[in-house]
C-alpha cells in the first residue's frame, strides 16, 4: 500500500498537500470541506502587521474620546460592547476553526517589525494552533537602510517570535536577499523549524484612465514552480529545516517534483480558489497512481531525490545550467 504521509514542523501529516494561507480559511465550512477532500493541514489567512497597528490605535481614540470634556469621563468606556478589536477576533477565529476541524491548523502572522507579534503569537498558541508561520513580507524602499541591518532586524523578529512559543515556527520568505542560502542558516540558527518558500509579491499595475494605482491579483500556474522548486533542491541537506513549497502547485506532478527537490509539503492556494476543494481528491488519486506506476512505495522515499546533494550533475541547479538552456534554444524567427 502507498504510504503518502510525511511530517511538516513535527506534526504528522497524512499527505503532503496544505491549504496556505488564502481567503478561503475564513469560513469554516471552507476549511471543512478541504478537510474532506483529502487536505492535511491548513495554514490559517494572515493576521497582518498593519492590522494590529492600526486597530491598536483606533482604539486608543475610542477610548481616550471625550476625556477632555469632564473628569468622570476618565472611567468611561464609550461603544461598550460594541468595539473589538480585529486581530482579537482572528484569534477567536482560530479556536473556532480548531474545534471544527480534524487536520492540524497553523496560525499565520505578516509583518516585519517586533511589535505586537509576541503576544499574538502567544495568543495564537493558546487558541490551539498547532504551529505558527510568520510571512516576512517586506520590500525595501529606503535606500539608507542597508541589506544587513533589515536582515539583523529579521532574524532578531524571529527570535523574539521563537522564544515567545512553544509550538513549531515556520518562516515565509520571498526570493529577495542577496544571500539568500546565509539567512536561511540564520534563521535556522535563530530557531525557526521550517522555511516556506516562496512569498508571492502582488504587484500594484497602473490606471492611464482615471491616474490611480490599482491592486491586482493573479493566480499562479505551475510554471510559478519553478523558482521555489531550484532553491529548495539546492538548500535540501544544507539548512537544518523543513521545507515548505509554496507557489504554483497545481497538479500531481508538481507535488512529485515539490518532494524530489527536498519539501516535506507542498502549499496551494491558487488550484484551490480556482476550481475548489475537489480538485484535491483527484489530485491526490494522481499522486498514488503514479507512485504505483514508478514503483514508490512512500512519499519520504523521493523526498530529496533530486536535490543537489542527490544528482549526477549538480552545477545543473547553478549557472552552468544558464548556458544551456540558452545555447539549446534554436527555433529562432
Amino acid at each position: 500500500m502507498i504510504d503518502l504521509s510525511t511530517t511538516y514542523l513535527g506534526l504528522k501529516l497524512k499527505n503532503p498537500i496544505v491549504a496556505s494561507a488564502s481567503p478561503l480559511s475564513k469560513k469554516i465550512e471552507q476549511v471543512k470541506r478541504m478537510e474532506e477532500a483529502g487536505i492535511s493541514a491548513v495554514v490559517m489567512y494572515s493576521l497582518f502587521e498593519e492590522q494590529i497597528i492600526h486597530e491598536s490605535l483606533e482604539l486608543d481614540h475610542y477610548l481616550a474620546r471625550g476625556t477632555e470634556s469632564f473628569a468622570e469621563a476618565l472611567t468611561y468606556l464609550p461603544d461598550a460592547g460594541t468595539y473589538s478589536l480585529l486581530p482579537d477576533r482572528y484569534v477567536a477565529n482560530v479556536e473556532k476553526l480548531k474545534k471544527a476541524v480534524n487536520i492540524p491548523v497553523i496560525g499565520s502572522l505578516n509583518g516585519v517589525s517586533k511589535g505586537g507579534w509576541t503576544r499574538y503569537a502567544r495568543l495564537i498558541q493558546d487558541a490551539g494552533a498547532d504551529a505558527l508561520e510568520l510571512n516576512l513580507y517586506f520590500i525595501p524602499t529606503d535606500s539608507a537602510i542597508p541589506a544587513q541591518e533589515l536582515e539583523d532586524a529579521q532574524v532578531e523578529l524571529v527570535a523574539s517570535v521563537k522564544s515567545s512559543i512553544k509550538i513549531p515556527l515556520a518562516v515565509k520568505l520571498s526570493q529577495f536577499y542577496t544571500s539568500l542560502p546565509h539567512f536561511m542558516k540564520r534563521l535556522a540558527k535563530a530557531g525557526t523549524d521550517g522555511l516556506v518558500l516562496f512569498n508571492r509579491f502582488y504587484q500594484p499595475d497602473f490606471d492611464i484612465e482615471e491616474l490611480n494605482i490599482s491592486p491586482t491579483l493573479d493566480l499562479s500556474s505551475s510554471s510559478d514552480l519553478r523558482l521555489p522548486l531550484r532553491w529548495i533542491a539546492l538548500q535540501y541537506g544544507q539548512v537544518d529545516v523543513d521545507f515548505a513549497l509554496t507557489s504554483g502547485v497545481h497538479s500531481a506532478t508538481d507535488i512529485l517534483k515539490a518532494m524530489m527537490a527536498g519539501a516535506k509539503v507542498s502549499m496551494m492556494a491558487s488550484e484551490l480558489l480556482r476550481n475548489g476543494a475537489d480538485s484535491v481528491s483527484n489530485i491526490l488519486a494522481e499522486l498514488q497512481t503514479w507512485m504505483e506506476e514508478h514503483e514508490y512505495t512512500s512519499i519520504k522515499q523521493m523526498q530529496g531525490s533530486m536535490s543537489q546533494k542527490s544528482v549526477a550533475e549538480p552545477a545543473a541547479f547553478e549557472r552552468a545550467n544558464y548556458m544551456k538552456v540558452l545555447s539549446s534554444f534554436t527555433d529562432l524567427p
